[in-house]
């Protein structure tokens, strides 16, 4: 199921690269992939990381398609870290805060720290690299919204500190938004 999921999501991402660089897309996909697949052994799981971005970024892939290629449980999984592109950036976010603070399925929320550290690593080394400059590759330029944002995901996904890749995930947050304070509930 893996090797199929990494087929699929290959061939869905093919010509994309990631923001503000010339990286085929598909590495993120399966950075996320491996990062799953050091906290869980569940190959529905780590075949929905690889996934994950597939509906939200591919033009023919749907949740149907997933669904019948990988069955409802990755579809499920798919579709929950999948954002509404129809809403504003901060709509978006808030949805996606409120709904991991609220989720009760261990696969959404692995799959969802895989992609929140892969992201963050990448802006970290961004970061490192351009500096102030990486928030211009971004529709939403704002670091002290972007930083609201990664902050409240710490808080979001709190009830898996006892991972590794959690604390990863708040250190390097807490490194690339230094200078950024939230001082409100991110998820109201």
């Amino acid at each position: 199921m893996i090797n199929k999921a990494i087929a699929f999501a290959t061939k869905a991402h093919r010509g994309q690269v990631r923001k503000g660089t010339h990286l085929p897309y598909i590495f993120h996909p399966m950075e996320v992939g491996m990062i799953v697949a050091r906290m869980t052994d569940d190959p529905e799981i780590i075949a929905a990381a690889v996934l994950h971005d597939t509906v939200e970024d591919c033009e023919m892939v749907t949740i149907d398609v997933i669904r019948e290629e990988f069955g409802e449980r990755v579809a499920s999984m798919v579709c929950a870290e999948s954002e509404d592109k129809a809403l504003s950036w901060e709509e978006r976010k808030r949805n996606t805060l409120k709904h991991l603070e609220e989720e009760t399925v261990q696969g959404v929320k692995l799959i969802a720290l895989g992609d929140k550290l892969s992201n963050v690593r990448s802006l970290h080394h961004d970061y490192e690299c351009v500096g102030e400059e990486l928030w211009d590759r971004f529709n939403m330029k704002d670091k002290s919204k972007q930083g609201w944002y990664y902050r409240g995901l710490c808080q979001s996904l709190k009830d898996l500190e006892d991972y590794p890749e959690y604390e990863e995930f708040c250190l390097m947050v807490d490194h690339v938004f230094r200078d950024v304070v939230v001082d409100f509930d991110p998820v109201r």
